[in-house]
């Protein structure tokens, strides 16, 4: 028995896979094989930086934007290092200590070092 999934956009099953994709024969909708394969062996999701490198607990990042935080004035500016980063589940996978105080962070605003 094979695990094809059903399809994200009309959610039936009548899906094959096609090269690199997965299709789906009631609406046509392709996606890519490699979107549900996100999780590691232990079934925790993988989080990737901006460049797509894997981040992992105690991994130091910098930020690749200018980021304002929400209902301060402050502004997290680019190029500013985080070092000790903590991965966790949710919208806003890493946690992080900085000068300006604590924060959760999305990995698409971070570039590994």
């Amino acid at each position: 028995m094979t695990t094809i999934p059903a399809c994200p956009q009309c959610t039936l099953e009548n899906t094959y896979p096609d090269g690199d994709n997965y299709v789906c024969a009631d609406c046509g909708h392709e996606w890519p094989m490699q979107a549900t394969a996100a999780a590691d062996d232990d079934g925790a999701a993988v989080v990737k930086d901006a460049h797509g490198n894997v981040l992992n607990d105690g991994d130091a990042v910098v930020l690749i934007k200018d980021l304002k935080v929400k209902g301060s004035s402050i502004t997290l500016k680019m190029g500013t290092k985080v070092k000790s980063i903590r991965l966790v589940g949710g919208d806003h996978e890493v946690d992080c200590k900085m000068d300006a105080g604590n924060f959760m962070l999305k990995a698409c605003f971070l570039k590994k070092v």
